[in-house]
Formats: C-alpha cells, structure tokens, sequence
C-alpha cells in the first residue's frame, strides 16, 4: 500500500515521502498518529504542488544564507574584549554566544550561536579561527581576536 508521510518516521521515510507500506501498519499505527495518509491521485498532486513550494522557499533561504556568508567574508574577523589576568589568561571562556552577538552587531542581521565552531575553547588572548556554517554550501571561516578590556 502506498502512503504520503505527513512527519518524519524513523526507518521508513521523510516527511513528504512516498511509500510503500503494509496495510495493517498503515491501518493500526500511521494512520491513527497522523503521521501518513493514503497515496491517492488528488493527495499526490497535492503533494506535488507543497514540495514545489518548500523547493522555492528553500532556495530563497539558500540565497540569503550565501549573501550572509559574503557580508562575514567581507568582515574579515571580530574583536572581543574580555578580562584577563596574568599571562593572558582569560577569566572564563569567550563563547559562541558572545561571538554570534557581535556578529550581529556588527552585521544588522540575526546569527544563531549554535551555527558557529571553534577550534577548541578561547580561554586566553590572542587570534582565533572560527567558522559559521549556515549550510553544506554556504560556509565561510574568519579570525576572532581576543584583547584585553
């Protein structure tokens, strides 16, 4: 029996998939969940016309990710000034927290810290290389240089 999933089901499919499934797990699990729903000819379609909206979408965030990796490229790197003690120690770590807010200050748009990695913990002064991944393609590195307040 042929299904559309409605959500994401773990060792059959995506949301938005097509397949095929037995009629008793379709019946008695998918179906009451609200997780899948009949392949019939109008759900196709309709299926049709929603994948090609999710397909335009996707490319609209894609271009804005791409045009926000040229404005971090363009930046070159950040400065974060933070307390340090002897030797050039930092009183705790600098965080991607901290990074994505002057990111965003100095850019105007929003960064999400989650999308930016460090190499290792910046727990001292000094120059730091840093990457924002927004996706597979639309990456970029810049340096993250430490001062003292």
């Amino acid at each position: 029996m042929k299904v559309i999933l409605r959500e994401n089901v773990v060792k059959l499919g995506k949301a938005g998939d097509v397949v095929e499934t037995a009629p008793g797990y379709f019946r008695n699990f998918l179906e009451p969940r609200k997780l899948a729903m009949q392949a019939t000819p109008g759900a196709l379609k309709k299926r049709e016309e929603e994948v090609e909206i999710l397909r335009k979408k996707a490319e609209k965030l894609h271009e804005a990710d791409i045009a926000l990796v040229e404005k971090v490229k363009t930046l070159g790197g950040i400065k974060i000034s933070a307390k340090a003690g002897e030797e050039g120690k930092l009183y705790g770590k600098v965080t991607n927290k901290e990074i994505a807010e002057v990111l965003e200050k100095q850019l105007k748009e929003e960064i999400d810290k989650r999308l930016i990695k460090t190499n290792g913990d910046i727990n001292a002064l000094g120059t730091y290389k840093a990457t924002i991944k927004f996706s597979a393609d639309a990456h970029t590195e810049f340096t993250v240089t430490v001062t003292e307040e």
